[in-house]
């Protein structure tokens, strides 16, 4: 076999592998459904200061319950943000947060725990079930004072949830990376915010 024709089935076959490569990329990201939606929202507005109530249906993937059943604490981001409505991309946010929370099982007492960071103690529950149901719950997050806003302008809250793979133990990082069964995410889901 010539060289000039070894070195054309070599491309060939990693133009193949890199085709296969993008392929499966664009397959996990369109089958992957909404990890984290929001079952309910409501944003109030009370002594001049805006306030979110939500509630979020996490979906967890059997690895990420089975790394959580064996020890491993989940921690999810709530990564909030108001912006102007059209804003341009490199424009400021008026509010830019990322709240985290985490889940993990204690064998000892048999109880998963629900806890917000920094911090190590947090609620006890019976069921993960339970656990998962509170760790979306949330109560009178404070966002902006109403006297921020601009009044002839349209505003909106942006709110993303995800897990933060960065969290997780050392070993475990690897295959989370590249296993689409960990990129556990929502969508940006928008509401408005008028002043």
């Amino acid at each position: 076999m010539s060289g000039g024709h070894a070195t054309r089935i070599r491309q060939a076959l990693t133009l193949s592998l890199a085709f296969a490569l993008l392929t499966w990329i664009i397959l996990s990201s369109a089958l992957a459904g909404d990890d984290f939606a929001f079952r309910q929202s409501r944003i109030r507005l009370e002594d001049g200061v805006y306030y979110l109530d939500a509630t979020i249906d996490s979906s967890f993937s059997e690895e990420a319950l089975e790394a959580l059943n064996n020890g491993v604490p989940l921690t999810i981001v709530i990564h909030l943000q108001i912006r102007r409505v059209n804003a341009w991309l490199w424009e400021d946010s008026l509010l830019d947060r990322q709240m985290r929370y985490a889940i993990r099982y204690k064998p000892l007492s048999e109880r998963y725990e629900v806890y917000r960071l920094p911090g190590t103690s947090g609620r006890g529950f019976e069921t993960r079930e339970a656990a998962i149901r509170a760790l979306g719950e949330l109560q009178n997050v404070q966002l902006i004072a109403q006297d921020k806003l601009d009044q002839e302008e349209d505003y909106e809250l942006q709110i993303k949830v995800f897990l933060d793979i960065e969290e997780l133990p050392l070993p475990l990082r690897p295959m989370a990376y590249l296993k689409p069964s960990w990129k556990l995410s929502s969508e940006w889901n928008k509401w408005p915010l008028s002043p």
